[in-house]
């Protein structure tokens, strides 16, 4: 065992603990971690679709159970946001293009969600046309496809934002659609038959394990305030690679 399989294993558990906790996938502290230990790019998007899926289903499970979900607020933005994602899994752009706006939209969306991390939190009961679901959705999707992620890292700060749901209930939401993105995106990385790494299984169980413990605390342990702050943690960490990779 190298000291490099041993520092990305426990980076991927680190970072499944930290995301899950808020119903996300952590595809975008995989591809850092990866990135880190000089991973071959072309093996970095599908391996962390992989993990993505794995944390994300452990994260809807446990969300779900407790009630933290919206099925209409959900399929719209899903049924729009999957077959984009495969679109944009199969699309390969220069990382110079988009990585520095993305960056800079998730530290600008970090700053958001930090600046009201203390303010009353009101659910705003008017949920916005299907139609405007059905757009966010296409656009989240493509954005997913294109960079590897899920798509959790941009529909937590959006729905937080337009305030459509309780924190709890965006966890539930955003686990789903990146679990749905995810296997889309994969599917369509996949049409270029990448070769996956021979120690992916140690890494799943990593991601397993972490991705277990942070959406049970997530769901039922954290207050409210305190997973508003850890997903400004998370898009920081996500803004923060990619600005740097």
């Amino acid at each position: 065992m190298t000291l490099e399989f041993s520092l990305l294993v426990s980076l991927i558990f680190l970072s499944a603990l930290l995301y899950s906790s808020v119903g996300h996938g952590g595809a975008s502290a995989y591809l850092a971690s990866m990135a880190l230990i000089g991973i071959a790019p072309e093996t970095m998007r599908p391996a962390a679709l992989v993990l993505n899926v794995a944390v994300a289903s452990i994260a809807l499970y446990k969300f779900y159970r407790v009630g933290a979900f919206s099925a209409k607020l959900f399929w719209p933005l899903a049924i729009a946001a999957m077959p984009m994602a495969f679109l944009g899994g199969m699309i390969s752009l220069p990382s110079h293009i988009y990585k520095p706006i993305i960056g800079i939209v998730l530290i600008y969306a970090a700053w958001l969600v930090l600046r009201r991390s203390n303010q009353a939190y009101q659910v705003n009961l008017d949920l916005p046309k299907t139609p405007v679901l059905l757009v966010f959705g296409a656009l989240l999707g493509l954005l997913s496809g294109l960079t590897g992620v899920g798509g959790g890292i941009f529909l937590s700060p959006l729905l937080l934002f337009f305030r459509w749901a309780e924190m709890r209930v965006i966890s539930g939401v955003s686990a789903a659609f990146i679990l749905v993105n995810s296997l889309s995106g994969l599917a369509g990385v996949m049409t270029k038959a990448p070769e996956l790494p021979a120690t992916l299984p140690y890494w799943v169980l990593a991601a397993v394990i972490g991705g277990f413990i942070g959406a049970e605390y997530g769901s039922k342990r954290l207050a409210v305030p305190a997973i508003r702050k850890a997903l400004v943690v998370v898009l920081l960490i996500a803004g923060l690679k990619m600005l740097l990779t």
